[in-house]
């Protein structure tokens, strides 16, 4: 039985997540992003070992489609995104996690179908593997475990 295999992951999100933890709290939970190292240990032991991972956050739509286009340039395996705003407005992120083609989990902190209508609609996740929603930062650490997961039973396959 070989070593389990190493990923080159990345987590990105978009307008407004540069301050989770801190912003509108009741909607979005109180732990931030430097809580997510913690929940992983926790919930993935090991998971260190087995990820590499970058982070990336951005308002402008244009720079998060760039960094998914160099993300596509240098061979990353799997993405975690958080659109935000984005996910119910960007046909142009749409397009752009269509083309890249890497795998990809869509979170979001709120549980996206259970607030204002506009927020129903979801332009982003057509061609993710599943989305997690509504568990605040524990919806990162879900999305990363079930990325992994994806990712070990294809390279077994």
């Amino acid at each position: 039985m070989s070593a389990p295999k190493r990923y080159d992951l990345l987590i990105i999100n978009g307008p407004n997540l540069g301050h989770i933890g801190k912003r509108d709290q009741k909607t979005y939970g109180h732990l931030g992003m430097d809580a997510l190292d913690s929940i992983l240990k926790n919930k993935m032991p090991g998971i260190d070992s087995r990820i590499k991972r970058g982070y990336f956050q951005a308002n402008g739509e244009g720079q998060i489609i760039d960094r998914l286009e160099r993300a596509w340039e240098d061979k990353i395996q799997g993405l975690v995104i958080n659109p935000g705003a984005y996910t119910h407005t960007s046909l142009a992120l749409g397009d752009c996690l269509a083309w890249i083609g890497i795998p990809y989990v869509e979170v979001h902190l709120s549980n996206i179908w259970s607030r204002e209508d506009i927020r129903r609609r979801n332009m982003t996740a057509e061609n993710s593997l599943g989305v997690i929603s509504g568990f605040g930062i524990m919806s990162y650490a879900l999305g990363l475990e079930a990325l992994v997961w994806h990712l070990d039973q294809r390279d077994t396959e």
